[in-house]
């Protein structure tokens, strides 16, 4: 290794010059949301290899995990693809597939799934660096492709009309992101109160009435700028005022 090198101006030619001085074999790529640029791709005579946590072509873009996670999906995974001027659309080289736990916030699979991609990596470098990696590596089908946008700020807000299991998938979504509010379970046909819109506190859990007859069990709170306490706790601190819904 002839050293490491730090950037985020890919573009300018002081970046690019370091680059070309260290001669780079080979580079790597992860969790870098831009498109780089043909001068960059230029340099390593191996190429540049993407870690992806998705199985490639689906989720393809800045949140994947994310993504995958507010979709409610059963399975994801991690994809090594060569890196091309278009997003995440090089061939792969290869892929491993992770069945996701119902209950995983977007940080810990974001966490799991770029250490497997690592150990990944390191399993496929010897065929990087013999070429049959390029000749083997599989186009991908771009009729398959879906896309997965950064999270906005927008989207932190939870609608309570929207089924409890939805607003769940949205929940550890934005733990990785923009906020950490409550833990949730999904529940169904919950005991909620004399109010269509009362929050009541049932088994340890604050129960959120949401859309479709289905309700959320809150088992954390977090408010802005405390710790995360137990929902029996904050329930306690209310002192008998009511909670609704807006």
């Amino acid at each position: 290794m002839k050293g490491i090198h730090t950037s985020f101006y890919f573009m300018r030619e002081s970046f690019l010059s370091s680059l070309r001085a260290l001669q780079p074999g080979l580079c790597i790529t992860a969790a870098y949301g831009n498109i780089l640029p043909t001068m960059f791709l230029n340099i390593p005579p191996l190429g540049t290899v993407n870690i992806h946590p998705s199985l490639l072509p689906l989720y393809r873009g800045a949140a994947p995990v994310q993504r995958a996670l507010q979709d409610g999906v059963k399975e994801t995974g991690v994809s090594l693809a060569f890196t091309v001027r278009a997003l995440d659309a090089g061939p792969v080289i290869a892929r491993e597939r992770l069945e996701v736990d119902d209950q995983i916030k977007a940080p810990d699979l974001l966490a799991l799934l770029f250490s497997q991609g690592s150990k990944l990596l390191i399993h496929k470098l010897p065929s990087i660096f013999d070429g049959s990696a390029k000749v083997n590596a599989e186009p991908q089908d771009d009729s398959k492709a879906t896309l997965a946008p950064k999270i906005t700020p927008e989207e932190s807000w939870l609608s309570f009309d929207e089924e409890a299991l939805v607003l769940h998938n949205e929940y550890i979504v934005m733990t990785c992101n923009l906020f950490r509010f409550v833990h949730l379970q999904a529940g169904q046909e919950p005991e909620l109160g004399n109010d269509v819109n009362d929050i009541t506190f049932i088994k340890g859990a604050l129960v959120f009435p949401c859309g479709g007859c289905t309700a959320l069990e809150v088992l954390e709170v977090q408010l802005p700028g405390k710790k995360v306490i137990a929902a029996a706790a904050f329930w306690n601190g209310l002192r008998g005022q009511k909670l609704k819904t807006l």
